[in-house]
């Protein structure tokens, strides 16, 4: 069954590969960011908040040609597939344990033995996103970042709390920071 999955994972990205390569098809925009979170779950909400913040900043401010947002409830494997072809990619996510006001990372595939697991089970690190691509498609992944914001409450049903909102304004500023100067050394010297 393994075997059968990783095949048709690599047939699918050939495939995106081979449009991807097209001279006709529509480049993709240099920079990926990705956010998870459940905006049904309290803080969970905080990496959907700041991409609905981002994308209309980066429509007002004529840099939105640039970047490509996306949000999911949770990173899947396919997300490797958003992140091939990238110059940059970020990933947000809500934290509970996470150092207030945030944690801006890098990120690396493999970075730790737990994420070799993690690429099979429910949570899904980013690093193991990463890992993907050179083991499917034999192609380094591009560099990665991880802005994780500290959340309070993730009980279902519930708003942001205001803790939450305060460190997802502070998120914010950074967040305009990285999208002013997308390179990886201004993003290296931002790191928490």
């Amino acid at each position: 069954m393994q075997a059968r999955g990783k095949r048709r994972l690599t047939r699918v990205i050939e495939t995106v590969i081979a449009v991807s390569s097209d001279p006709a098809s529509t480049p993709l925009p240099a920079v990926l960011i990705l956010a998870c979170g459940n905006p049904s779950r309290g803080d969970d909400a905080l990496g959907p908040v700041l991409l609905d913040r981002l994308q209309v900043w980066l429509d007002d401010t004529g840099r939105a040609a640039g970047f490509e947002l996306l949000v999911d409830f949770q990173l899947q494997i396919e997300n490797a597939l958003d992140v091939l072809g990238r110059h940059l990619v970020l990933f947000i996510d809500a934290g509970q344990d996470t150092p207030g006001p945030f944690v801006f990372r890098r990120a690396q595939a493999g970075a730790a033995a737990s994420d070799l697991a993690s690429y099979s089970t429910h949570a899904l690190s980013p690093e193991a996103v990463l890992m993907v691509l050179p083991h499917v498609v034999h192609e380094a992944a591009p560099p990665a970042f991880v802005l994780c914001v500290r959340g309070e409450r993730f009980e279902l049903g519930e708003g942001l709390s205001a803790a939450a909102s305060s460190h997802g304004e502070r998120a914010f500023e950074l967040l305009q920071a990285l999208c002013g100067l997308a390179e990886v050394d201004a993003w290296m010297g931002q790191l928490t």
